[in-house]
C-alpha cells in the first residue's frame, strides 16, 4: 500500500491493494452461497460444479467481491493512516483479476485543520437599551384599539370615521379567465376616510345607509403591495348591513386590571417598558453575536470540504421549500423551481455557514466548553412539551435520527458564542 497522497488540505486519496488470498476466500464463500441458490440447467438445485458457478456468474462474483471488500478494506486503511474520512470515498482503478491482489484508489475529504486567532480581541457593539414614554403611549394605545368595540349607529348615512359593516365581492373587470376567482368577505369592517382605506371604498360609501349596495371599480397600480391585484381593475359590490362606530375603552386602572393581573395602569406602563427594552437588548444582542461571527469567519480563511457546504446548501434549501410549502406554494409549482440555480445562490452563504461552525467548534475546544447531560435532557423535555408528545418518544425518534448530538452540538456552540459577546465587552 503506498502513502497517502494529499491533494489538498481536505482531499486525500490512498491506494490500497487486499491481498489475494483474502480475494480467494471471499470469492469462495460467494460461490457456494450462488451454489445453493442458482439454477443452471442440467443440474439439481444446490450441485451445480464450483466451476460453473465461477464461470456463468463470473462479472457478478467480481461485483459482489468488490462491493463486499471494498469498503472493508478502505476503512482499515484509513485508520491506519490516521484519516478519518467525511464523505463517502469515490473509488477509482480498481483491479480485479482471478489470482491477483484487489487494487483500487479511494479519494475522499477530511476535515481540516481549523486556525482560529484573534477571538479574543474580538468586540462588538453595546448600544445603550431605551425606550421613550412616546413609545410606551403608543403601545397603549394600540393595547387599547385591540379592545376597541363598535355600537350600531342609528338614523343616518356613513360619514368619515364610521365603519361600514359590509359585504364585499369583487371581481376583476373584463377578465378572459373565466377560472379566476372573486374576491368574498361575508362581513366585514370599512373605516370610512380612515388613513389604511382605499379611497375609492371611501368616496364611493360615503353617505350611503344600512341595506344600500354600492357597485364601483378601483384600479390597482402596478406596484400594489397584494401582487394578485397589481395592476388589475377590480369591480366591487359592496352590500352595507351597518352603520357603527368605534368606541375604545378608557385609559384608567379599570382598564389596566381588564389586561390582566395588574393593579393600575402604571403597572401596566412598566410591564409594557420592561417587554420593549428585553426585545431591544435580545435583538441587539443577536445582532452583535452576528457581527462577531463574521468577524472571526474574516480573520480565519481555510479550505472547507466540499461535502460540508453540499450538506449545508441542502439545509438550507430543505428549509426554504417548508417555508414556501407552509406558505401554500403547489407542490407542483416547487417541482418547476431550477434547482441547480437556487443551489448556486446559496452557496456563499452556506459557506459561510459552515466556516462559522468549524470555528466556534474549536473556540469550544481550546475553551473546555463541555454541554451537560442534563442541559440536553431540558432541550428535550422541551421539544416533547411543545410536541405534546411524552419525553421518551421524542428522545427515541431523535437517537434515531442523530438529533441528539444536533441538540448537544447546538447548545455547545450557543455556549460558546455567549462566551465571545460577554468578552468583547
Amino acid at each position: 500500500m503506498s502513502p497517502t497522497e494529499t491533494v489538498s488540505t481536505t482531499k486525500r486519496e490512498i491506494e490500497v491493494e487486499i491481498p489475494a488470498q483474502d480475494v480467494a476466500r471471499e470469492t469462495d464463500s460467494l460461490v457456494q452461497k450462488y451454489q445453493k441458490l442458482a439454477r443452471i440447467p442440467g443440474f439439481r438445485k444446490g450441485h451445480a460444479p464450483a466451476s460453473i458457478i465461477r464461470r456463468q456468474f463470473a462479472e457478478d462474483l467480481k461485483t459482489e467481491v468488490a462491493e463486499t471488500l471494498v469498503p472493508r478494506y478502505f476503512r482499515r486503511e484509513a485508520e491506519k493512516q490516521g484519516l478519518t474520512p467525511i464523505s463517502q470515498p469515490r473509488v477509482t482503478d480498481l483491479h480485479i483479476h482471478d489470482g491477483e491482489p484487489l487494487r483500487f484508489k479511494a479519494s475522499f475529504e477530511v476535515m481540516p485543520e481549523v486556525p482560529v486567532e484573534g477571538y479574543k480581541e474580538l468586540r462588538a457593539d453595546k448600544p445603550e437599551i431605551t425606550v421613550s414614554d412616546e413609545e410606551i403611549q403608543q403601545a397603549l394605545d394600540s393595547v387599547r384599539e385591540q379592545h376597541a368595540t363598535y355600537d350600531p349607529v342609528e338614523g343616518r348615512t356613513l360619514a368619515d370615521g364610521d365603519y361600514a359593516q359590509a359585504g364585499v365581492e369583487g371581481k376583476p373587470k373584463d377578465s378572459e379567465n373565466a377560472a379566476e376567482q372573486p374576491v368574498r368577505m361575508d362581513e366585514v369592517l370599512i373605516e370610512i376616510g380612515g388613513k389604511n382605506t382605499v379611497q375609492e371604498f371611501s368616496a364611493n360609501l360615503r353617505g350611503a345607509g344600512a341595506g344600500e349596495e354600492r357597485v364601483f371599480d378601483v384600479v390597482y397600480p402596478e406596484d400594489a403591495p397584494d401582487k394578485r391585484l397589481a395592476g388589475k381593475t377590480m369591480v366591487y359590490t359592496v352590500k352595507i348591513q351597518a352603520i357603527k362606530q368605534k368606541r375604545l375603552p378608557e385609559l384608567d386602572d379599570a382598564f389596566a386590571k381588564e389586561l390582566g393581573e395588574f393593579e393600575n395602569l402604571e403597572q401596566v406602563r412598566k410591564q409594557i417598558r420592561e417587554n420593549m427594552e428585553g426585545e431591544r437588548r435580545h435583538t441587539a444582542e443577536r445582532e452583535a453575536k452576528d457581527k462577531l461571527v463574521a468577524e472571526l469567519v474574516k480573520r480565519n480563511d481555510f479550505e472547507v470540504p466540499e461535502s460540508l457546504i453540499e450538506r449545508q446548501i441542502d439545509v438550507r434549501l430543505e428549509r426554504g421549500l417548508r417555508a414556501l410549502a407552509a406558505q401554500g406554494m403547489k407542490v407542483e409549482d416547487l417541482k418547476k423551481m431550477d434547482f441547480a440555480r437556487l443551489r448556486g445562490g446559496q452557496r456563499d452563504q452556506a459557506l459561510a455557514e459552515v466556516k462559522a461552525s468549524l470555528l466556534l467548534e474549536r473556540v469550544a475546544e481550546l475553551e473546555k466548553i463541555e454541554v451537560s447531560d442534563a442541559e440536553v435532557d431540558q432541550e428535550v423535555q422541551g421539544l416533547a412539551k411543545q410536541a405534546r408528545q411524552s419525553e421518551e418518544a421524542v428522545r427515541a425518534r431523535l437517537n434515531e435520527e442523530g438529533g441528539v448530538e444536533r441538540i448537544r452540538a447546538r447548545i455547545r456552540s450557543e455556549k460558546t458564542l455567549e462566551l465571545l459577546y460577554r468578552q468583547s465587552a
